[in-house]
């Protein structure tokens, strides 16, 4: 599986942070057996992130897009609106998966806004911009991502 990595961040954009959920996905994708094809920090702006995640959907660049950050109720939170306005069918079970898991651990997974959904062939999948948080909503999925991407190539549920 091919994997793309956003990260939305303002600070780590303006390069005032370190990335850390982002090498932590990468790391985490890479024990999965899935190969990493692009990492990309991008800012808070939604037509930024739309415009990437249609970019590299529309190019096939990747089989699963991975955001983190952005998902939050903050001021400059844009990455779910953005996510929604690239897909052409959402698929609200992931992203409430990944909020039941999360709740297990801390009752702030509720306040995530998080998506997922798919252009073309492409699924794109929202997760927190915590490194813990990121890697606990990716596990909560990872086992469903494979047959998710199979059915989407034209493969039956069975």
């Amino acid at each position: 599986m091919r994997v793309a990595i956003l990260t939305i961040s303002d600070s780590v954009s303006r390069g005032t942070h370190k990335d850390s959920s982002g090498a932590n996905l990468r790391a985490r994708c890479g024990d999965l057996g899935w190969e990493v094809v692009a990492e990309i920090v991008l800012p808070d702006e939604p037509l930024e992130i739309r415009d990437r995640l249609i970019a590299l959907a529309d190019t096939a660049a990747a089989d699963l897009i991975l955001t983190t950050g952005g998902t939050g109720i903050g001021p400059r939170d844009s990455t779910p609106e953005a996510t929604t306005q690239a897909c052409q069918k959402l698929v609200p079970g992931l992203a409430e998966l990944m909020r039941d898991e999360g709740r297990k651990k801390t009752p702030r997974a509720v306040l995530s806004r998080a998506v997922a959904g798919v252009r073309g062939r492409t699924l794109i999948v929202n997760l927190p911009g915590s490194p813990r948080g990121a890697i606990e909503s990716l596990d909560a999925v990872a086992d469903l991502l494979p047959h998710a991407l199979q059915v989407l190539g034209g493969a039956r549920h069975d």
